[in-house]
């Protein structure tokens, strides 16, 4: 067995999490895929992975071969598309993490197209409202919305984040229409879990303050809380990517149109210490391109 294959089956043990899955990935044998892995063990004098009954899981070692191993074959994939005849074509695969609400609602084209045009890219993409660590479990790329914490992640801005006061209308003609942000601290509020106590605003005289919201029910999906407020169950500040579609039903009405809710943005990020391929750099550039304009959704804020 030559030490390509060895890495290449190394790497799918790891990205499909077990000898079995990696089996059914490489459509061969799982005793073929042990025996690769204990060559390759034997032949470095290290070992790559923890073993038990219950637990298969990385070594520190094998974390850091794992990661010069994805350096390598996309390096060697590269190499290989550039002196083909279709030299310039995307090849391999694009691990990409993104939060639900806005992937499901928002995302779809923007992959399709980027498939369409390269045709010989395989898409993972991973819906979650988890906070994923892409070192750690993989990915080439995540989007994040709002504020970013990791130092270890290179950050490309895709664009503002618009936050927006919505509440449905029968809950405003019970409890009235606030007038100052102040207003809304006597109201009922479904939050974001996580988030924080305050909620910080810019009022239409450019003067900064914060409110403390009553919180009468939380959840990490805004789509479901904005299902929650529009049957009357309170106010929710939602990002306009969510918010749009319910104003443009009339389900929700936004409020404090001139008020300014945070300072935030919305991010494609990747690993600083990895290298980055040619097809990562390539979607990156596509998803800029994508968002790089007023966001349509925004068009409920105008």
């Amino acid at each position: 067995m030559d030490k390509y294959e060895e890495m290449k089956t190394f790497v799918q043990i790891v990205d499909s999490g077990g000898i079995s899955h990696a089996a059914s990935k490489l459509d061969i044998a799982k005793s073929a895929v042990s025996r690769r892995l204990n060559d390759l063990e034997s032949r470095l004098h290290i070992q790559l992975f923890n073993r038990s009954t219950r637990k298969f899981s990385l070594t520190d070692t094998g974390k850091s071969y794992y990661e010069q191993c994805l350096r390598l074959l996309n390096d060697l994939d590269e190499v290989e598309s550039l002196v083909t005849n279709e030299n310039r074509k995307l090849t391999g695969k694009l691990r990409i993490a993104a939060p639900l609400s806005f992937g499901v609602a928002h995302l779809g084209n923007v992959v399709k197209t980027f498939i369409n045009n390269h045709p010989d890219i395989k898409i993972e993409l991973n819906l979650d409202d988890r906070r994923i660590n892409i070192i750690e479990e993989h990915y080439d790329i995540a989007l994040r919305i709002g504020v970013l914490e990791d130092s270890q992640l290179i950050a490309r801005k895709l664009f503002k984040l618009n936050l927006i006061p919505v509440a449905s209308p029968n809950f405003l003609n019970t409890h009235g229409v606030p007038k100052t942000a102040s207003d809304l601290e006597s109201l009922p509020m479904v939050g974001y879990m996580l988030s924080s106590d305050y909620l910080h605003y810019t009022d239409p005289t450019g003067h900064a303050g914060k409110i403390k919201p009553q919180i009468v029910h939380s959840c990490s999906n805004g789509d479901f809380i904005a299902e929650l407020i529009s049957n009357d169950i309170g106010y929710c500040i939602l990002p306009s990517f969510i918010a749009y579609k319910y104003i443009e039903d009339k389900r929700l009405v936004p409020l404090l149109p001139k008020y300014i809710w945070g300072n935030e943005n919305a991010y494609a990020v990747y690993p600083s210490n990895r290298h980055l391929s040619r097809r990562v750099r390539a979607f990156i550039e596509y998803l800029i391109s994508s968002f790089e304009n007023t966001p349509y959704w925004d068009d409920c804020i105008k």
